[in-house]
């Protein structure tokens, strides 16, 4: 199968695209916090039904759609590739919610602790019905919340319980969204609420509801915070290892693959020796033939030319950075469409320590952002080790990746553009862009290469971390610290993660925490960009064979058209051997 590099004419939509649009309608009225991130207008008023009884239509949804796609066929490859990718997901979405996984969701870092209050980061607040959205959604907080909280007392009654770790941390991130100075004080006081409010009658009422919706938001999160305090944190248990089982499940739906766990967790350890060793050949030409990587480190940070004072320096340099890229990418090696041209980097609300990124939204008015959520402690910056994160988050990385597939609507159903995401995918390429980067010279800096090759660190350690704690595997000996028990557990990475990441501990630990709690997701970046390479050397093999030459850029482009997918189907896709149900080729 081969994807264009070059405009089509419109495709005519299909019966498949019809189940797909049809499922995508069905997911943004279940799921309003979706249609928001999506931009689909028309819900950002509404909250989720987060009680076992709105789980149960969302799983019902995915079921009711896999039965459609049965009795459907394709008629071309854009057909094969949204039945294959649509039954891997959803498929994995039943058996989410069949192993109680989204009734039990529960960590620092993506689950309704933190989407409940995320999504008003993204919200329109131009005018004053989108305030008025603002107030509504904020009105409907307490309903959502009180749902979850019915959702994680079932799946307790049954057994699931988070890690008493991953409780804790949610109880002081509802603790402080209850708090006088919660995010919802701010927001509905701060600058752009009072851009748009002009002190009239109509708006002074408003007002009033914004507050009213900020104060019943706090008592929402002061419950949830009691709620998980008071009655889940004693039945959390205190491991935070999932188990093998589980663990496969979860790898599944990060990847949209499934690899052999022993020989990736192999596999990890030997890509991070390799790239210590990558980073130490840079670290003796940067500072010396007997320097370490600390001495390298130590020298870059002291170059006040490679140093940015506080957030907002941070924010402009980011900018600056990404502008640059698209600029110098555009027509040489990606063809970069008008809308995607446009990337906001911006300073988070929150205090975290992640960095992230937000798609446009469907018609562009909404452009693709790039957030970073200092901590409060962090307020020196080192560009050396940040040019590869702006790669990572822009272009050639998610930026890109989402803004080609989020414009692709003469050939994408709204699933494919908008909808679906696959993490082995999103951060594999990714992680695959910044060694891009590399590769094509915009790394030759030895600083910047130094950082790149710390960011690659970074998801090669984390690779060991999370699979090794979650499967319970044997630690090296030179990181069990003299413990009488062999296996991985958090007290082993915790030193292993500071000596492999070249970060604040406030980042670290925010780290290590996330990776405890979010099984399956952190080895994402590093197994998907070992699968984008995989896929890439094939291609070449592939063209080598027919005596052609390879063209990466067709390559890129072919890949990237497709949109996110599971990494299976990806590799299917782009080796032509995707079947419909009873084994045929498209028609």
């Amino acid at each position: 199968m081969t994807a264009p590099t070059t405009p089509q004419p419109p495709r005519t939509p299909s019966a498949i695209d019809e189940i797909a649009d049809a499922y995508v309608r069905t997911v943004v009225e279940l799921n309003p916090l979706a249609a928001t991130m999506l931009g689909i207008p028309g819900h950002d008023h509404l909250m989720p039904d987060l009680s076992p009884a709105g789980l149960a239509a969302d799983a019902d949804a995915a079921r009711a759609t896999l039965r459609a796609l049965d009795d459907a066929t394709p008629v071309d490859d854009v057909d094969l590739v949204t039945l294959a990718a649509m039954r891997e997901r959803l498929g994995l979405e039943v058996e989410l919610y069949e192993a109680d996984e989204f009734h039990a969701r529960l960590n620092n870092i993506a689950c309704p602790v933190q989407d409940l209050r995320d999504v008003f980061d993204v919200m329109p607040t131009g005018t004053v019905e989108a305030w008025e959205n603002v107030a509504a959604r904020l009105a409907a907080l307490p309903g959502a919340v009180d749902g979850y909280v019915e959702s994680l007392r079932a799946a307790a009654a049954r057994g699931h319980v988070a890690a008493a770790r991953q409780v804790r941390l949610c109880v002081e991130q509802a603790r402080e969204q209850a708090g006088d100075e919660s995010f919802f004080t701010s927001f509905v006081r701060g600058e752009s609420a009072r851009a748009v409010l002009d002190g009239s009658a109509a708006c002074q009422l408003l007002e009033g509801s914004l507050e009213a919706g900020a104060r019943e938001a706090r008592a929402a999160y002061g419950r949830l915070a009691d709620f998980l305090a008071d009655e889940l944190l004693p039945q959390a248990p205190a491991q935070d290892a999932v188990g093998r089982e589980r663990y496969t499940l979860l790898s599944r739906t990060f990847l949209g693959a499934e690899v052999d766990l022993d020989e990736t967790y192999a596999w990890g350890l030997a890509e991070l020796d390799r790239i210590v060793a990558e980073q130490e050949e840079v670290a003796r030409r940067i500072a010396g033939p007997d320097a370490s990587v600390e001495d390298a480190v130590a020298l870059l940070d002291a170059d006040p030319a490679l140093q940015l004072d506080g957030t907002q320096a941070l924010r402009a340099w980011m900018q600056e950075t990404s502008d640059a890229a698209i600029e110098a990418l555009d027509g040489v090696h990606f063809t970069i469409p008008e809308p995607v041209r446009t990337l906001e980097c911006m300073i988070a609300p929150t205090q975290t320590g992640g960095i992230y990124y937000t798609p446009p939204s469907d018609d562009f008015s909404r452009p693709g952002r790039m957030w970073w959520s200092v901590p409060a402690d962090v307020t020196t910056f080192n560009t050396w080790r940040e040019k590869t994160t702006v790669y990572h988050e822009g272009v050639p990385g998610h930026h890109l990746q989402f803004g080609q597939a989020v414009v692709a609507r003469e050939t994408l159903n709204s699933w494919r553009r908008l909808a679906c995401w696959v993490s082995g995918h999103g951060e594999g390429w990714a992680l695959y862009a910044e060694r891009l980067m590399a590769d094509l010279g915009f790394m030759d800096d030895l600083g910047d290469r130094l950082g790149m090759l710390d960011a690659q660190r970074l998801r090669a350690a984390r690779v060991v971390v999370d699979i090794g704690v979650h499967l319970g595997l044997e630690a090296p000996e030179r990181w069990r610290a003299g413990a009488d028990d062999p296996r991985w557990d958090a007290d082993k990475a915790w030193p292993f993660l500071l000596a492999n990441v070249n970060m604040p501990e406030s980042f670290v630990r925010f780290e290590l925490d996330r990776y405890l709690g979010w099984p399956g997701q952190a080895p994402s970046y590093k197994v998907g960009q070992r699968l984008w390479e995989q896929a890439r050397d094939e291609a070449r093999a592939t063209a080598e064979a027919a005596g052609e030459e390879f063209d990466p850029r067709a390559f890129h482009a072919r890949a990237l058209a497709l949109g996110s997918v599971g990494l299976d189907v990806l590799r299917g896709a782009l080796a032509g051997t995707l079947a419909d149900a009873d084994g045929g080729a498209a028609r």
